[in-house]
């Protein structure tokens, strides 16, 4: 059909074009461009799926479509780039020495690993582990408590938490318009050198879209160009049977929040969604953590207590607090046994993706 397409559009009347592609391409987004040399009309066709933004971001084979709207954000590689620079400055932090990436290490999926409380300005220890910052296109709330509900508004909680960046958007644009090079970057990115706590927000977001992960050889087996090996299989099937209802594939999270039995901190007393709904039955509900690339994402839970797998599925079978809220798929202890666990880590190791922690366009822009 596609040779036959084509040789349809080189004739010189094409007025039924635009039907033709009606018909057999309803789900393809169109783009023409007219060529008319020796007065002969040619028409060139370049086809683009309806779920992809060329030339920075594609939905990856199995994905769902994206919750987050391109087309109020349109990325171009110049704001791309502008807010990967702007990901990496510590001028976003009130005494010029944290950065988004201070707790974001793009080798460690985009999370701090040193230490289980994120760290800010002076010292200062926050509350919570950071989480990493993956697939955030199919995101509809951010952080664990779900406190912001717009990846474009993300980057303002840290730049305005006392215990982490302690700094005011206003304050930012003043610093970035004074410097020597931004003034320059967001000419190249928006046609003029205004710097606007809008543009700075946007910019961020548009780097933190691109940070897809869908190479793992989890992905390759489902793509049919791998197979996991006998530990790697049996973990995958009892992944489904006690840990993929809240940790749902392909994304690794259902994106929503869950007591996950954790008995509550003393000192932190962090009740998660319910400081923010006011709501009882959200009490000790946090937001479920995608697992790709969950190997190199230690330490675990929300406030960083447990430093490896095995310990996480130690709490899962053994160490389950019992509370009104906890999710109802833990109420009846998890048989798992201590082979079960191996495989079931053998397994999770399969959704580290090196392509995503080591690609270069993610890291420092120097």
């Amino acid at each position: 059909m596609t040779k036959k397409y084509f040789s349809f559009l080189s004739r010189k009347n094409n007025s039924n074009c635009k039907l033709l592609i009606a018909k057999y391409f309803n789900k393809i987004q169109p783009l023409f461009i007219i060529l008319k040399p020796m007065g002969i009309p040619i028409v060139l066709l370049f086809l683009a799926s309806s779920d992809t933004f060329e030339p920075l971001f594609s939905v990856p084979q199995g994905f769902p479509k994206p919750v987050y709207d391109f087309t109020k954000n349109p990325l171009t590689i110049e704001k791309v780039e502008l807010g990967r620079r702007l990901f990496y400055e510590p001028l976003l932090s009130r005494d010029g020495t944290i950065s988004c990436a201070s707790c974001h290490l793009s080798y460690t999926g985009f999370t701090h690993i040193d230490h289980s409380l994120s760290h800010g300005i002076d010292n200062r220890i926050g509350t919570r582990n950071s989480l990493a910052l993956v697939n955030l296109a199919w995101n509809k709330t951010f952080m664990w408590d779900g406190a912001v509900n717009h990846l474009d508004m993300q980057a303002l909680a840290p730049l305005s938490s006392r215990d982490e960046m302690d700094e005011n958007m206003a304050h930012v644009v003043q610093k970035l318009q004074q410097s020597n090079r931004y003034p320059r970057f967001f000419q190249q990115a928006f046609g003029d050198s205004s710097v606007t706590g809008e543009r700075i927000l946007k910019v961020i977001s548009q780097f933190m879209l691109t940070l897809v992960s869908a190479n793992a050889k989890y992905d390759k087996v489902m793509r049919n160009e791998a197979s996991f090996n006998e530990y790697e299989a049996k973990g995958y099937e009892l992944f489904k049977k006690h840990c993929a209802s809240c940790h749902t594939e392909p994304l690794f999270t259902h994106s929503g929040f869950e007591n996950n039995g954790l008995k509550p901190d003393s000192i932190l007393n962090d009740k998660g969604r319910m400081t923010i709904t006011g709501r009882k039955e959200d009490s000790l509900l946090f937001k479920v953590p995608t697992l790709r690339n969950i190997e190199v994402t230690y330490p675990y839970m929300h406030d960083g207590r447990l430093p490896n797998l095995q310990m996480v599925l130690y709490h899962y079978t053994e160490g389950v607090y019992q509370s009104s809220t906890l999710a109802k798929q833990l109420r009846l202890k998890m048989p798992l046994s201590e082979e079960d666990k191996v495989n079931i880590i053998a397994f999770l190791h399969t959704l580290t993706d090196e392509t995503f922690l080591r690609n270069p366009k993610f890291q420092y822009l120097r």
